[in-house]
């Protein structure tokens, strides 16, 4: 194919720089704003087209030497190329321009980015694996940027937690070793604050030795391994024989921190320190009183929830998965909290006729996953309800949910700002304070 030299002119959703030839889009992996690169076409379609920078004619002076030698090969990360400070400002240019262009609404604030360590943050994850018989050997790793179908051949990773970052390619070396090397298809990783579980996908019944070079594994690298033979259902642990995944959450200045348990599979924010900076935002915009009556909806095992109950007079917690719920309630008994209460509800389902959705809530805390909260304000929130914070992991969805707010609700858009929950990726988690005019 040949090749073109254009200039970038925008970052994409998704990391890439965004050029124009011939009036087409065309989004253009490893280049970033405002360069002059020559570039390759590697997809076309009706719309739009795929490409790869093949040289760098003119740099952006925000272009830095990614630290990852996998870089550019590993899907894991897009954005190690662009320096720290320039990725921030990229995905707060990505929630303002989609406040103003979805939900026609701006701000009267802009919060200051909350940002935390931008490597070894990554707690939770999923490892594809392939036995690979050209190489003779078994891949353990992210998807490749290109080639999703295939699994990037990397020895490590700097995003992922530092106690298995840098073990992944020992990983591969034990699997490679195994009779099931070619029957395990991922291995899903999650770190409490004292523990590491490895979660192994087997596609068939693993032999008395690999149980046995996976026992050895974990006990001289400090992991937790557990097998899961078939759904989620199947998981359970292989070696110690009560693993407990566990991590604290912060309360609040002069109140007890509370301590969640987990399941490995279970939803957590995968940044753990950024979930710190997150609560203590939360706790601050959505200003707990002691008289307050919370709803935190889209709840999870109660990361919001259980700290809040520490300052609230009373908060109800709703999440549509009843294994989640079951451990939020859990975790309030081992925090001694008596004032807060779960739910299973759908809440991408009309909900109205609940007794939670009746009642009348000061406040009001969001945090759904990427198709947003729509649905839920329909018949919420109620006139009672003054203050809510809205955590988002998908600004478009969140822009929509804004303008329903401001426009069929009557609140303000008082502030919002950008999270780093996923650096050096193209991911904008983000929160928004809506006060009752």
């Amino acid at each position: 194919m040949n090749d073109f030299e254009a200039s970038i002119t925008d970052l994409s959703h998704d990391g890439r720089g965004v050029a124009r030839i011939d009036g087409k889009t065309v989004f253009v992996s490893g280049a970033l704003l405002g360069e002059q690169v020559r570039l390759r076409i590697r997809k076309r379609h009706r719309n739009f087209d795929e490409a790869e920078a093949v040289e760098i004619v003119t740099r952006s002076p925000h272009r830095v030497e990614p630290r990852c030698s996998h870089f550019g090969q590993c899907g894991g990360c897009s954005l190690q190329h662009l320096d720290a400070a320039a990725q921030i400002q990229a995905k707060q240019r990505v929630l303002v321009d989609n406040f103003a262009r979805i939900g026609k609404v701006e701000p009267e604030n802009w919060l200051p980015p909350l940002t935390d360590e931008a490597w070894g943050y990554r707690r939770k994850g999923r490892l594809s694996v392939r036995a690979v018989a050209k190489k003779g050997r078994v891949l353990v790793g992210f998807r490749e940027e290109n080639n999703p179908r295939f699994v990037a051949d990397i020895a490590h990773c700097d995003v992922v937690h530092p106690a298995l970052g840098p073990k992944i390619g020992l990983l591969a070396e034990l699997i490679g070793s195994m009779d099931a090397a070619a029957d395990i298809a991922q291995i899903e990783f999650a770190a409490g604050d004292d523990t590491i579980a490895l979660v192994v996908r087997h596609l068939k019944p693993l032999s008395d030795g690999d149980r046995a070079k996976l026992i050895a594994f974990a006990q001289e690298h400090g992991f937790a391994i557990y097998l899961q033979p078939g759904g989620i259902s199947s998981v359970h642990p292989l070696w110690p024989e009560h693993p407990r995944l566990a991590f604290r959450v912060p309360a609040g200045e002069g109140v007890d921190d509370v301590e969640l348990e987990f399941q490995p599979l279970d939803f957590v924010q995968v940044n753990a320190g950024m979930n710190r900076r997150m609560m203590l935002r939360t706790l601050e915009l959505l200003d707990p009183q002691p008289h307050d009556r919370v709803l935190d909806l889209f709840c999870g095992l109660g990361n919001f929830t259980l700290p809040l109950a520490r300052r609230v007079a009373d908060v109800t917690g709703i999440e549509g998965e009843h294994g989640l719920v079951a451990r939020a309630g859990e975790n309030a008994t081992r925090n001694g909290l008596i004032n807060v209460h779960f739910h299973v509800a759908n809440l991408f389902e009309d909900q109205r006729g609940t007794d939670w959705a009746r009642k009348p809530w000061d406040k009001l805390l969001l945090d759904p996953p990427r198709a947003g909260a729509d649905k839920v304000l329909e018949y919420l929130p109620h006139r009672e309800t003054g203050r809510i914070v809205y955590v988002s992991c998908h600004p478009a969805s969140l822009a929509r949910d804004a303008g329903i707010l401001v426009n069929q609700h009557g609140f303000r858009l008082k502030a919002a700002g950008v999270m780093d929950m996923f650096p050096h990726t193209a991911h904008v988690e983000s929160i928004a304070l809506f006060e009752r005019r």
